[in-house]
């Protein structure tokens, strides 16, 4: 595997060396089965089946998570990811026959959840979202008829348009994007599986911003003369519509779902709303172990990543329950209050888990914070992990290492 791995990396102009520096690979492999690069896995193959359902800035690949459970746990354990983010934790779990749990803060991130792992008559799902997908495709086409410059003086008018109060949606797409995205959103609740619909749309919405081609994950501010594009290496438009993105994206979601019914298994997927330091869990729920990545410190705003679905489907956003936010920063108040949430989490959660449970955390901890945390927690460090996050998809391509803890409940 370790040449095949380096052959991939100087393919693709990664410097192996480096990695062998600061990775032990060959422990890696030794204990694992797998030097923990990804290196032989594709982009479309690390997103496998309902993982891509939507993307999730600041996720761990699914393949990292098969490794550990594959490893630690058998089939019927019960594993808890209580920063289940967009719910890696629980598709690849049940996979492999382990029950889990999931507990999360985010509405939005709830949503994802519960669209990836609740189970579809597939004939109805398909017939719903190509359904909903004729009726926009009708409605967009008195777009086509127009000229950017006609619909935007139609639209300045207020020509019988669907209307929006949010001053966000109104900034960050174009007139004929948002009529697209309000028609959909307004036919959605005629269907049984709305919240299949809502995803579907929120993806198309994250891609239908005025944002450059290259910058989906932190644009900074909308795009709305014609600019030099870093990925096609021309000058691109503006994004003017929405209904491509919604098209493209309902034949991938039946694709996915399809894909994920061949493989799922009757093993449970349970998910908790709430703030995992303060949630009460009923009784009868015990652990064998834990495998989660937390929050960065100071680093991702889990809810403004994804404003436009806050504000598309009016979702009440709890940024200041967030354990590291980025308005927080990373000073030395920033990280104490960090280790205090990430404390205080396991300190809630502490009578679920049973006497020697395995507790995996996977985190970029360059501030050397989780030792510190584990002897807080009375945790005894099993071992520790190192990986190179390569072949990222944002346009931010530094490479970085993170750590993956093992812990042991004494």
């Amino acid at each position: 595997m370790l040449e095949a791995n380096r052959q991939t990396a100087e393919k693709y102009g990664i410097d192996f060396s480096q990695i062998e520096n600061k990775v032990d690979l060959k422990k890696n492999l030794e204990i694992l089965g797998n030097d923990l690069t990804f290196l032989e896995f594709r982009e479309y193959e690390r997103t496998k089946h309902v993982h891509r359902f939507h993307p999730y800035l600041g996720k761990f690949i699914p393949q990292l998570v098969e490794v550990f459970l594959r490893k630690y746990f058998k089939s019927e354990d019960w594993v808890l990811d209580p920063f289940s983010g967009s719910g890696t934790t629980l598709i690849e779990a049940n996979v492999l026959g382990i029950n889990s749990a999931g507990i999360e803060l985010s509405g939005f991130n709830v949503l994802i959840q519960r669209v990836k792992t609740q189970k579809y008559d597939l004939e109805k799902a398909e017939k719903e979202i190509l359904d909903a997908l004729s009726r926009l495709k009708k409605f967009s086409q008195k777009f086509q008829k127009l000229s950017q410059l006609s619909f935007f003086e139609s639209y300045n008018q207020n020509q019988k348009l669907i209307k929006t109060a949010s001053s966000y949606l109104k900034e960050w797409f174009s007139p004929r994007a948002l009529e697209e995205l309000l028609f959909y959103r307004s036919i959605i609740p005629e269907y049984q599986y709305q919240t299949l619909l809502m995803v579907i749309l929120s993806r198309s919405a994250r891609s239908a911003r005025l944002i450059p081609h290259y910058d989906l994950a932190r644009p900074k501010k909308p795009i709305k003369e014609t600019y030099w594009c870093i990925k096609h290496k021309r000058y691109c438009q503006p994004i003017d519509e929405a209904f491509k993105f919604i098209e493209r994206y309902s034949y991938d979601t039946i694709k996915r779902l399809k894909e994920f019914v061949k493989i799922r298994t009757s093993a449970k997927m349970i998910i908790f709303e709430g703030d995992a330091q303060a949630i009460k869990l009923p009784s009868k729920y015990k652990f064998q172990g834990v495998f989660t990545s937390p929050p960065y410190v100071g680093l991702i705003d889990y809810h403004e990543q994804h404003r436009y679905a806050y504000e598309l489907f009016d979702l009440p956003r709890k940024d200041q329950l967030e354990i590291g936010p980025s308005f927080r920063g990373n000073s030395n108040l920033a990280k104490g209050l960090y280790k205090q949430g990430i404390i205080s989490t396991f300190k809630n959660l502490d009578a679920h888990l049973i006497p020697k449970a395995k507790i995996f955390v996977v985190a970029n901890d360059k501030y050397n914070l989780y030792p510190e945390i584990g002897k807080a927690l009375g945790f005894k460090i099993m071992d520790v992990f190192h990986r190179p996050v390569l072949m990222r998809t944002e346009r931010d391509t530094n490479r970085f290492f993170e750590s993956i803890f093992y812990f042991q409940k004494e």
